[in-house]
């Protein structure tokens, strides 16, 4: 018998590729030891846990998927989604003004879906999509399985604050070098590090994005993953919108998977917004043909349970005070973060709500590993970890916090 190795039939760039989403595989590790019988506290997974370790869910988002009829959710959607989701959507983001009358949307399996239609379509291959230096690793991901790629500018200037002179160099840069650009932005409560822009911000972003609009295509996508985790201040982003729109094309991923707690429904959509009808109209187009080129048809039942949420009355009161209440989990973890984190000395961007918060560290690598062996587990980055206070019981932050101090003096004396 032939001792050759049998060569497979991947292409060579498939063949080295990694299986597991890194974060999913810490959440992996620490669920395998916890059942071992380890004491450990897992704070990696974006998922809103209660503080007995149940998910939290929302009555009202069950019932809504308790009311689609099953002949309904089995049959197929249509490719773009239903038309009254998307009006929906639209309506959740925009209401019935000039900006929702700019919109067009099709359907996408949650907010992922939406990013990769908007990298794939705004995009040439072989460009890059550019955005902060502290970013949702899949956004990688995404973009290098469509042939495309991620750069980013600084995210934090003087005083930890949104580095906007870093975005616009690089912004112009890639107008230069490539004659368009895409720009992701995942605010308010950015994942990794929970900070929210300020109106100041805000309004400085808006007129870098304008100004490069005057000099090449642009596309900002604002990803709306945790926005409704924010508070109003933070939340003043769509006031900006038709600045941008002067000149630029805006793109917003939307989805149900943390706004009504059905990560696993995989139900959001892309919306997009430009000032011609005749580009919207091709926008919609492009978008519903990459719909089925890749998915074909989205979760009907999802899809129909969604727009129950956001159009009966009743249901949509009763999801936005069950979100309340999460929300308030929540800031009572936050609340005990800031004030432990304050006291270890530990230093952070400004973080005033959503899923994560991400502390730096000289290594965040080093960090990480040393958090493990005290059997806390947290994300690795650049300069950083990232840390679920999702996922992670108010009673446990002091244990956090200890060990995230030691695991930061163990990274400077390394």
């Amino acid at each position: 018998m032939s001792t050759a190795t049998i060569e497979g039939c991947l292409i060579p760039e498939a063949a080295s590729r990694q299986g597991n989403d890194p974060i999913f595989a810490l959440h992996g590790e620490a669920v395998r030891r916890a059942a071992a019988g380890e004491s450990i506290l897992n704070s990696t997974l974006g998922a809103l846990m209660n503080d007995d370790g149940s998910l939290a869910v929302m009555p009202a988002a069950a019932e809504a998927l308790g009311r689609v009829p099953h002949a309904r959710g089995a049959g197929y959607a249509p490719i773009s989604g239903d038309p009254p989701f998307l009006k929906a959507v639209v309506g959740d983001l925009f209401g019935e003004g000039a900006l929702a009358e700019q919109a067009i949307a099709v359907a996408t399996p949650g907010s992922t879906g939406a990013l990769h239609h908007a990298i794939l379509n705004f995009l040439e291959p072989g460009q890059a999509a550019l955005t902060p230096s502290y970013y949702w690793g899949p956004y990688h991901t995404i973009s290098t399985h469509a042939g495309r790629s991620v750069e980013t500018f600084n995210m934090f200037g003087d005083e930890i604050r949104l580095d906007v002179q870093a975005l616009r160099a690089a912004l112009e840069g890639q107008i230069d070098r490539q004659g368009r650009a895409l720009v992701l932005f995942n605010f308010p409560c950015n994942n990794p590090t929970g900070y929210s822009l300020d109106e100041a911000e805000w309004e400085a972003v808006a007129e870098i994005v304008r100004d490069a609009g005057r000099r090449g295509p642009v596309a900002f996508l604002l990803d709306h993953a945790y926005a409704k985790f924010g508070d109003e201040a933070s939340n003043r982003w769509i006031d900006y919108l038709p600045r941008m729109l002067e000149s630029a094309t805006v793109l917003v991923g939307w989805t149900v998977s943390k706004s009504f707690a059905l990560y696993g429904a995989r139900v959001g959509a892309l919306v997009a917004l430009h000032r011609d009808a005749s580009e919207c109209e091709r926008m919609s187009n492009a978008l519903g043909f990459s719909c089925r080129a890749t998915w074909s048809n989205c979760n009907h039942l999802g899809l129909l349970a969604a727009t129950e949420l956001l159009t009966d009355p009743d249901l949509r009161q009763r999801a936005d005070a069950e979100r309340a209440a999460m929300v308030r989990l929540l800031d009572e973890r936050v609340a005990v973060f800031n004030e432990l984190a304050g006291r270890a000395g530990l230093s952070y961007p400004r973080y005033e709500g959503g899923f994560f918060v991400s502390v730096f560290t000289p290594d965040g690598e080093v960090t990480a590993a040393s958090m493990r062996e005290a059997g806390v587990y947290v994300v690795p980055m650049e300069g950083a970890v990232r840390i679920a206070l999702c996922a992670t019981p108010a009673a446990s932050l002091p244990r956090l916090v200890d060990a995230l101090a030691a695991g930061i003096a163990t990274a400077r004396a390394a």
